[in-house]
């Protein structure tokens, strides 16, 4: 079946940053995987567009209030420009201002109160704007300071429709024990029982001060919540474009999701309230919610809100949009917190794609234009037989690879298909070919060379979902077209006799 995976809607409070740049390339590469091993998912990325902390920023950048989608319009427009740039391959993206959203929003909040769901009431506590959440005050530092925004919280008492999260108790204790690989990582499982065991809060769904957002249904004087509106955009996106945008519509085909790829802030919200409330509309539960750890620059979160944000245009125009892909998925562990650093970034990429694969295929291409006019004498199958150890080190790791994207291990996919190349390039040392063709043991050299070129083909396609461009060059240099890649591309054998090379180009 067609399935969805998601990436967290962003807010539109600031540009784009690192932070939020990062689960999307996750999140693109876990769909490029899936359509390279013949799935069909449906990658769904988007923003966060309603909101008093949307309507703060657009004031303060000079917006009126009822020009406050313009400002949205504009910082959106910036998202979809760095996605491109970073190679991102999304089925949907959506808005949550977009016409089509707010009937289903209405709808599914429509359908949770007809459950006797939703109660009106008058809540007072500490709130930070950042987290769009109360907060219980053991939560905070000294002076009811938000850890992750390090900014005060504001006391607040307003009358609020609340829904009723602690009538799920025990159908959301009795879902996780019988779902235990609902969230991952482990360590996020056990943060998610913690809270649930430490007894559910019901949670407020509306807000009677903050005039843009979607009218709450049976009382247009207040708006909705924006977990009640941004997490049905995971839903609203999937609405095919022919029909009406109904609940019924928009989980016909790809919904429930196969995966929500979020940070850790916000995995109370996705692992805690998402499933109550589609326990209450009735609607099927995502299969997974996977937490990813937290970037940080000088020990500290990065984020719009603290203002030490890591800026993925330049570093994607100063060093290209794979070298961004790979560093972040190679060199930090998805799932665990990652800290920055321009030194490590250039010795990962030098290191991992410039010499082990770049250099690699370019000396082999040189010798095999030099000595054999481009042309590959020998079959690689022939000069490899299946028990020769390096075929047998690309079955182990491609295997291992593959086991390793679906769990979204991106470094220990990579790792693994690097292995691959580690292994060719000691293996072309200790050949040397480049001797051989000089004593005339051209045979040799020959069939030391097409391993080679073989090898690095199948590192090409097994790397492709986390550098496209850097695969597509590969390819291309092995006259060989990318465009239909398939898992089954890393069997042993993609190059034949005689195959004819391009002119070497370095890459």
């Amino acid at each position: 079946r067609e399935f969805a995976i998601t990436t967290p809607l962003y807010y539109v409070n600031a540009a784009p940053h690192m932070g939020s740049a990062y689960p999307t390339i996750a999140c693109d590469a876990l769909a490029r995987f899936y359509r390279l091993a013949g799935a069909r998912p449906c990658f769904v990325t988007g923003c966060d567009e309603h909101g008093e902390k949307i309507a703060m920023a657009a004031a303060k950048a000079g917006f009126a209030p009822a020009d406050t989608k313009a400002h949205c319009d504009a910082i959106a427009a910036q998202f979809l420009v760095l996605w491109e740039k970073l190679g991102i391959q999304f089925d949907r993206f959506v808005r949550t201002t977009d016409m089509r959203h707010a009937p289903i929003v209405a709808e599914f909040i429509e359908r949770v109160w007809d459950n006797g769901d939703i109660y009106k009431s008058t809540y007072e506590g500490l709130y930070c704007t950042g987290c769009e959440e109360y907060k219980d005050p053991k939560e905070l530092e000294d002076g009811d300071v938000c850890p992750i925004h390090k900014a005060p919280c504001e006391y607040r008492k307003e009358e609020n429709y609340f829904f009723a999260l602690s009538k799920y108790q025990k159908q959301l204790e009795e879902f996780h024990a019988a779902n235990p690989d609902f969230v991952q990582p482990a360590d996020r499982r056990n943060e998610v029982l913690g809270w649930i065991k430490e007894g559910l809060r019901d949670f407020s769904v509306s807000r009677a001060n903050n005039p843009w957002g979607i009218p709450v249904p049976r009382d247009p004087a207040q708006t909705i919540y924006v977990w009640f509106d941004a997490l049905l955009g995971y839903v609203s996106a999937l609405t095919p474009e022919e029909a009406d945008p109904t609940l019924s519509a928009a989980t016909s085909k790809a919904w429930p999701a196969e995966v929500h790829v979020i940070g850790k802030d916000i995995l109370r919200f996705h692992a805690v309230y998402w499933p109550a409330m589609l326990m209450s509309a009735g609607l099927p539960l995502p299969k997974k919610v996977f937490g990813h750890g937290f970037l940080t620059k000088d020990g500290l979160k990065m984020g719009k809100s603290l203002g030490n944000t890591l800026d993925p245009t330049e570093l994607v125009d100063h060093f290209g949009s794979d070298a961004v892909r790979y560093y972040f998925l190679r060199a930090i562990d998805f799932g665990k917190d990652g800290d920055f650093s321009y030194e490590r970034f250039v010795n990962v990429i030098n290191s991992d794609l410039a010499n082990n694969i770049g250099n690699l295929l370019n000396r082999s291409l040189n010798l095999l234009k030099k000595n054999c006019d481009s042309t590959l004498p020998v079959d690689p199958s022939t000069a490899a037989p299946e028990d020769h150890p390096l075929r047998v080190l690309a079955v182990e790791k491609t295997r291992a690879a593959y086991e390793a994207y679906a769990r979204l291990d991106f470094s220990g996919a990579t790792e693994a298909l690097t292995d691959i190349a580690r292994g060719a390039n000691a293996f072309i040392d200790e050949r040397a070919p480049w001797t051989a063709f000089k004593e005339d043991r051209h045979d040799d050299a020959a069939q030391t060379l097409a391993i080679v070129l073989e090898v690095v083909r199948i590192v090409a396609v097994g790397i492709s979902p986390v550098t496209p461009n850097l695969s597509s060059r590969i390819y291309r240099a092995l006259g060989l077209d990318a465009t239909e890649l398939k898992w089954e591309d890393l069997t042993w054998g993609g190059l034949a006799q005689n195959s004819h090379f391009p002119k070497p180009k370095p890459v």
